[in-house]
């Protein structure tokens, strides 16, 4: 990864990386994972700071491949123009990239195998496993409108905007350092909150097999060359063991 700035959006905190194993393959490249709070401002100039500086080969993002034609539309402008108006980090993500950008979170068929295989593996109550397929049935809903939104925008060129961004204490013209603590406040929250509380079973089956199937995405595309992927903070530890494993 390229050196830090000094600028305290860009810091090391929410940024793990996952070096090549070159012994294994010569043309196997890094794993740069890039945490972000969605839609804060810290979190897009991170997102767009660091794909500028380390030029990788592949963008990931925590997007159904479903969804990227959508994120794509708003991604309109030069990379160096201001960030795009809808989708927050990950259109942000698409208008820096100069490069291949791919999808790797559910809903896909790789998603589809794993969390079945689980689920035959751990058992779970009926009741656990009805709740786990009725929010991948919310989800995989979701990521269809996002593609039907996508050609409605293409066929027409408007805007659609199927999620409203998230409110922050903060926007891209306050300072700096302001972003970076409202930034680090919300994370702080967040983290804590997972690590307070035992995540309920029909989550812990889904986010656990989304990390999943992310890394195993994730390692695939390496072969290709060092790969830039931006997911939650929420997901942040969980893909990095998911790769080391």
């Amino acid at each position: 990864m390229a050196a830090p700035t000094d600028d305290p959006r860009v810091h090391d905190e929410y940024v793990e990386t996952i070096p090549s194993d070159a012994s294994a393959n010569d043309q196997a490249g890094d794993i740069t994972l890039v945490g972000v709070v969605h839609d804060h401002p810290a979190s897009v100039h991170r997102v767009r700071s660091l794909i500028g500086s380390n030029d990788p080969a592949t963008v990931a993002l925590e997007l159904s491949p479903l969804a990227i034609p959508l994120f794509e539309a708003y991604a309109t402008g030069e990379r160096d123009e201001a960030p795009p108006e809808f989708g927050g980090e990950m259109s942000a993500a698409i208008q820096a990239a100069d490069c291949e950008v791919v999808g790797v979170d559910a809903p896909n068929a790789a998603f589809v195998v794993r969390l079945a295989a689980r689920i035959l593996d751990e058992r779970p109550d009926p009741r656990t496993v009805y709740r786990v397929l009725r929010g991948t049935l919310s989800v995989s809903r979701h990521a269809l409108q996002c593609r039907l939104g996508a050609v409605v925008a293409r066929l027409t060129g408007r805007t659609i905007e199927l999620d409203r961004p998230l409110d922050h204490e903060c926007t891209r013209r306050d300072p700096p350092a302001e972003q970076a603590a409202d930034e680090k406040r919300q994370a702080n929250q967040s983290l804590s909150l997972l690590r307070a509380f035992e995540t309920p079973e029909p989550m812990h089956l889904r986010d656990a097999t989304r990390e999943e199937c992310m890394a195993a995405k994730l390692a695939d595309l390496r072969t290709a060359g060092d790969v830039l992927a931006v997911v939650g903070i929420d997901h942040l530890d969980g893909v990095t063991a998911a790769l080391d494993s």
